[in-house]
């Protein structure tokens, strides 16, 4: 941890907060010569402290830790880019755009990478009326079963959350230029144009 960067971060944030150093303090049980040491980089804040502290000031501890928050290039709000994450834990998903971090259960999630369909993976599409209809011949068992289908299009994305045992269709409202992602709980993700 760079002392002179975290104190920096700390100072900038306190401020964005709108939080004088004796609030900070208070609000910590500290003194505010300890927040002013912190700030002016000739001391670092107690491991201990570095959660509350991460919370108070509402950014990532590893953010907070690095002294540095980098801003994520943007993408103009392209759906196209989202980013699918199970939690192996929980069993959680979730998406996000490109660049970002997301935990789940204490731990950092990888991005699941998409495969183009097979034949087991391939889910079929009818229009019926002003919706897609896609059924699928997946096994939908405990062990072995499609988690989600997800219909992205360039500004907008929507998912259905499967279980086990549940019944092989979906439909969603008909868009144009969209990909379709199934997610195997057993072989990962999958996608295919709509």
């Amino acid at each position: 941890m760079n002392c002179e960067k975290t104190g920096e971060l700390i100072h900038a944030l306190r401020r964005e907060k709108g939080l004088t150093q004796k609030q900070l303090a208070d609000a910590m049980h500290l003194s505010d010569r300890t927040i002013s040491k912190w700030e002016s980089g000739l001391g670092c804040p107690d491991v201990s402290l570095l959660p509350e502290l991460s919370a108070r000031l509402g950014v990532n501890l590893e953010k907070m830790l690095l002294g540095d928050l980098n801003a994520n290039t943007t993408n103009g709000g392209n759906m196209k880019q989202i980013k699918f994450y199970v939690c192996p834990n929980c069993g959680n998903v979730m998406t996000s755009g490109p660049g970002s971090d997301i935990c789940c259960c204490g731990r950092k999630l990888t991005p699941l990478e998409p495969k183009p369909a097979d034949p087991d993976h391939l889910l079929q599409v009818q229009t019926v009326e002003d919706d897609f209809y896609l059924t699928f011949p997946h096994e939908m068992s405990k062990q072995h079963y499609l988690r989600f289908i997800a219909y992205v299009s360039f500004d907008r994305m929507l998912l259905v959350r499967l279980y086990p045992e549940q019944g092989g269709e979906v439909r969603f409202p008909r868009m144009y230029g969209g990909r379709l992602f199934c997610c195997c709980s057993r072989d990962g993700l999958w996608t295919q144009p709509v």
